[in-house]
C-alpha cells in the first residue's frame, strides 16, 4: 500500500447543546482543544455520535465554519455530509471543502429503514460526488445506513473513483472485511480505518488499518495502543488494548453516544452533557459505571491536560 496523507486516530466530536437544546459554541471550542491536547491527529464533526440527525442545516453551517476557524490547521478535520440526494451531498461537501476540510466523510444514500438504491446508483452518487471535489472522500460502511457495502464493490469505487480513497469499516466481521478490501483494492485504497468507538481495534489493526475512528472521550488513550502498533511493538499494542478495553466496552456497549459527553463534563471541559430531544439522555447508573471505570482505568482520565 501507498503511504496515507491521512492515519492514526481520528476520533469523533460530540457535539455540545446547553440544558435547553440550543448550541453551546463556547464548549464546542473547549471540547475541541481536549481533544488536539489529547493527541487526536485528526477529528471528524458532524457524524452520528455528533448528533447529526438532529442538526438543522444552518447549525451544520455554522459548526462547520466555527469549528474549522477554531482548529486553524493543528489538526486535519473530516467533515461528514452525508445525505440521500446526490445534490444535497454535494453542496454540503463543497461547502466544507471551502471552509478547510481535509476530507469529507459520507455514507451511501439511504433513508430510514427501507429507502435505498441499488448499487449502480450508489457507484454513480460517489462518482459525481468524487467529480465536485478535489479532496479525499471516506465511505462510512456502518449498519445505520441498511446498505450492504461488499468488499469488491468499494475496491471497484477505490479504483475508478479518483477521490473515493478512504473507508471506515464498521460492519461486523470487520476485520475480515479489511484484510480483502486491502487485497483487491491495493494502492487504491489509501486508507482502511475501522470505527464502532475500537471495540475491534487490535484484530483490525492486524487486518491492514492505518486509522481509527473513535469516540472523543479519550483519544489519548486509544493512540497508546495505535502508536504502539505502528510502531511494530505489537505485544505492546496488545497491552494496551487490554488495559483500555473496559472503557472502550463501556462506550460501545452501553453509554453509546452519550459517553464522550459524560467524560467531558465530568472533566469540566464541557458544561453539559445532555443531547438534544427526543434522544434520551444516559441512565444515571449507566453513566455512574463509565465513570468509575474511566477512574479506575486511571485516576487521571477525566483531567484535561493529562
Amino acid at each position: 500500500m501507498n503511504t496515507p496523507r491521512y492515519c492514526g486516530v481520528f476520533p469523533v466530536a460530540p457535539t455540545t447543546f446547553t440544558e435547553s437544546g440550543e448550541l453551546d459554541l463556547a464548549s464546542q471550542k473547549r471540547c475541541i482543544d481536549f481533544m488536539i491536547d489529547a493527541g487526536s491527529n485528526g477529528i471528524c464533526i458532524l457524524a452520528n455520535f455528533s448528533e447529526q440527525f438532529t442538526l438543522s442545516d444552518d447549525e451544520r453551517e455554522l459548526l462547520t465554519r466555527t469549528i474549522l476557524e477554531h482548529v486553524a490547521g493543528r489538526v486535519p478535520v473530516i467533515v461528514t455530509t452525508t445525505h440521500f440526494s446526490t445534490r444535497v451531498c454535494i453542496e454540503r461537501s463543497l461547502r466544507a471543502q471551502a471552509c478547510g476540510a481535509a476530507m469529507v466523510m459520507v455514507m451511501p444514500p439511504y433513508h430510514g429503514a427501507t429507502i435505498r438504491v441499488p448499487e449502480a446508483q450508489t457507484f454513480e452518487f460517489f462518482a459525481a460526488l468524487s467529480d465536485a471535489l478535489t479532496i479525499p472522500i471516506m465511505i462510512q460502511d456502518a449498519p445505520v445506513s441498511g446498505t450492504v457495502l461488499s468488499a469488491p464493490f468499494l475496491a471497484r469505487m477505490a479504483k475508478e473513483i479518483e477521490h473515493v480513497a478512504y473507508f471506515k469499516i464498521e460492519t461486523p466481521g470487520a476485520a475480515a472485511k479489511l484484510r480483502e478490501l486491502i487485497r483487491l483494492g491495493g494502492d487504491a485504497v489509501e486508507g482502511p480505518w475501522d470505527g464502532e468507538e475500537a471495540i475491534t481495534l487490535l484484530p483490525d489493526l492486524d487486518a491492514g488499518a492505518t486509522g481509527s475512528m473513535t469516540g472523543g472521550g479519550y483519544p489519548d488513550g486509544i493512540r497508546r495502543i495505535v502508536d504502539a502498533y505502528a510502531a511494530g511493538r505489537r505485544e505492546e499494542a496488545i497491552g494496551e488494548y487490554a488495559r483500555w478495553l473496559p472503557l472502550i466496552n463501556c462506550e460501545n456497549r452501553q453509554g453509546g453516544l452519550l459517553s464522550a459527553k459524560a467524560l467531558m463534563q465530568e472533566g469540566g471541559v464541557i458544561a453539559c452533557e445532555a443531547p438534544r430531544h427526543p434522544f434520551p439522555a444516559m441512565h444515571p447508573a449507566t453513566r455512574a459505571g463509565l465513570i468509575e471505570t474511566a477512574r479506575r482505568l486511571d485516576p487521571l482520565v477525566l483531567r484535561w491536560g493529562r
